[in-house]
């Protein structure tokens, strides 16, 4: 039997950072997404966003690449949003994203994060935030591929 206990955070906003994520559907969209991370053997602790992104903190089964993983969920849900009629001024998903990995230590401070991602974005915008992140977790980046 194998051991593991892999938590990321993941974070990717819609394509061009367009306000197309509507709030009063953002909870449909999140359950469809809790769906899709179950479906793939992984565990949703905490999915959030506001207009223009969204975090997912879960679990990796070590059976699913990250990849694949991010992929699936974005195609997934991309199709569902677009079906679904709650999301008219949604176009598609961003192709970069950031994923972060952190400890069992860390599990209540990120999932509190995610959890707050309204109120957070009161007091920092987006492309600071991901900066931050990028920066906090030591991942090179260059600034004009954020945008």
């Amino acid at each position: 039997m194998s051991y593991r206990q892999i938590y990321y955070q993941i974070v990717f906003s819609t394509k061009y950072r367009r306000k197309s994520i509507a709030e009063e559907n953002s909870i449909q969209l999140y359950k469809y997404i809790a769906g899709i991370i179950k479906n793939m053997k992984c565990t949703p602790y905490c999915i959030n966003g506001i207009e223009d992104h969204i975090h997912i903190f879960s679990d990796l089964h070590p059976s699913v690449a990250l990849a694949d993983y991010i992929k699936e969920i974005k195609v997934s849900s991309n199709k569902w949003m677009k079906q679904s009629g709650l999301f008219p001024a949604f176009n598609a998903w961003q192709e970069s994203y950031g994923a972060f990995t952190y400890s069992h230590k860390e599990r209540n401070r990120i999932f509190n994060y995610v959890k707050n991602q309204k109120e957070h974005h009161q007091k920092e915008p987006y492309l600071h935030e991901i900066k931050r992140l990028l920066t906090e977790n030591g991942v090179d980046f260059e600034g004009k591929y954020l945008f």
